[in-house]
């Protein structure tokens, strides 16, 4: 890591934002449907998406775009875990396509790599059932005006 990433503010504790993220993230009606599940830690986040049929291309296995939301989010997550007053949006993310999906689950792995007061980078590896890797990415994310707030499902 480049800079401290402990750029924490709010009086709510590490734990409790965590799970306040994940609430927040099994909530939303997109997650209920992929069937995504999160776990977030300290500057790390592991997303986990169920294949099925229905996130499937005309190929017959996972569409890219959920490769890429599962790598975004673990990426996201990962900041989000060391920013507990607002949410943070994507600014850039650049993805690589390995290997074709088509049974078991995708299992994402966000780390932080960088952390200024305003400026976050961080890293996701996407592996299949089999622990092998199918997709990488990097992204850069900034802290938006929107405050993490019970009315967007950040809460206990």
């Amino acid at each position: 890591m480049s800079q401290s990433h402990d750029v924490n503010i709010g009086n709510v504790s590490d734990e409790d934002h965590y799970r306040k993220l994940e609430n927040m993230y099994h909530g939303h009606p997109l997650n209920q449907f992929i069937q995504a599940r999160v776990r977030i830690f300290h500057g790390k986040a592991e997303v986990i998406i169920p294949v099925r049929s229905e996130l499937f291309h005309a190929g017959g296995a996972v569409h890219g775009s959920i490769y890429f939301k599962a790598m975004d989010d673990a990426a996201y997550f990962a900041v989000n875990s060391v920013v507990k007053d607002v949410f943070v949006l994507t600014s850039q993310f650049n993805t690589y396509f390995i290997r074709p999906v088509n049974q078991g689950e995708l299992r994402a792995v966000g780390t932080l790599v960088s952390a200024t007061k305003r400026v976050f980078i961080a890293d996701a590896v996407v592996y299949n059932s089999e622990g092998k890797q199918v997709a990488r990415g990097s992204g850069i994310y900034l802290k938006s005006p929107h405050q993490l707030s019970d009315a967007v499902g950040y809460r206990l």
